[in-house]
């Protein structure tokens, strides 16, 4: 059966944003939405891309719609049976005998996924459509480079499709294409706060400094005592830097020395940064 329903993942990010293009200028075949699952916690620059580029995406047929979770503004979650206090993010822990570990990631499905299929589900109502196995086709940024994220739908009647792996582009392909075609590339798309950030993705946050940089530290302040609340015999502080340390102890720059930034022919790309395993985050 061909889909009824043909969707794009928009994360709006460099391999969403080459796709959602792609099929703008027909490159690839027409689509009936792109679907922005919003976190409420992306970086500023991203939201300004977004803005931007929506009206030139929607001139060309490809409707955009932003969706999010009731929960989008919620990393502390108080659990309406007992009261007790947990993260939806995956901070970092540590006990107080030393012992370490890392909390389960819920941003991801309640943030993302979640949102998204609610969001497809009201689409095939209001479009009359019901569903059976392969009715919509998802359209996923997953690029050749981290092909080992393409992962199938967990719903029967969606087909997630990668169509960057069947052009066989890297993310590197993708802004060489989108330069091609005269299109800007945008900001990785990423939590301000994402605990996968790498250590140049932190850098370059504290350096621009501003709300992104802001918000990331209250997140890790507000999350510090979470679980030890939780378990106040057996305290445990959460983290959102892998060393374990409040966020801006954790991350050094030379300006915090009065220094000149260092040069950056080393400079990491952000996207080596650990990245969200769903084929959802990140794109």
């Amino acid at each position: 059966m061909w889909p009824q329903l043909t969707i794009i993942s928009l994360g709006w990010g460099v391999q969403s944003w080459t796709l959602a293009a792609m099929a703008a200028l027909g490159k690839l075949p027409s689509v009936d939405y792109a679907i922005h699952a919003d976190t409420t916690w992306e970086r500023e620059e991203t939201y300004r891309f977004a803005a931007e580029w929506t009206p030139w995406l929607e001139e060309r047929g490809v409707k955009v719609v932003t969706v999010r979770s009731k929960r989008a503004h919620t990393v502390v979650h108080t659990a309406a049976t007992n009261g007790n206090l947990s993260v939806l993010i995956p901070a970092f822990s540590i006990d107080s005998a030393g012992r370490q570990g890392q909390t389960w990631r819920a941003c991801t499905g309640d943030w993302k996924i979640d949102p998204q299929t609610k969001e497809i589900n009201r689409l095939l109502r209001s479009l009359g459509i019901k569903k059976a196995l392969g009715t919509v086709e998802r359209w996923l940024g997953i690029s050749l480079d981290e092909w080992q994220r393409a992962k199938d739908s967990r719903d029967q009647y969606i087909v997630n499709r990668y169509p960057l792996l069947e052009k066989k582009m890297t993310r590197a392909d993708c802004t060489t294409w989108l330069k091609a075609h005269k299109l800007p590339v945008p900001p990785k798309s990423a939590c301000v706060f994402c605990p996968f950030h790498n250590r140049h993705a932190w850098e370059e946050l504290k350096r621009a400094g501003g709300s992104d940089w802001e918000r990331a530290v209250q997140i890790d302040t507000e999350i510090r005592k979470v679980r030890s609340q939780a378990n106040v015999e057996k305290p445990i502080d959460l983290f959102i830097h892998p060393d374990r340390k409040p966020l801006a102890e954790a991350v050094q720059i030379p300006e915090d020395h009065g220094m000149k930034q260092n040069n950056l022919f080393d400079r990491v790309e952000d996207d080596d940064a650990a990245t969200c395993d769903s084929g959802h985050c990140f794109l």
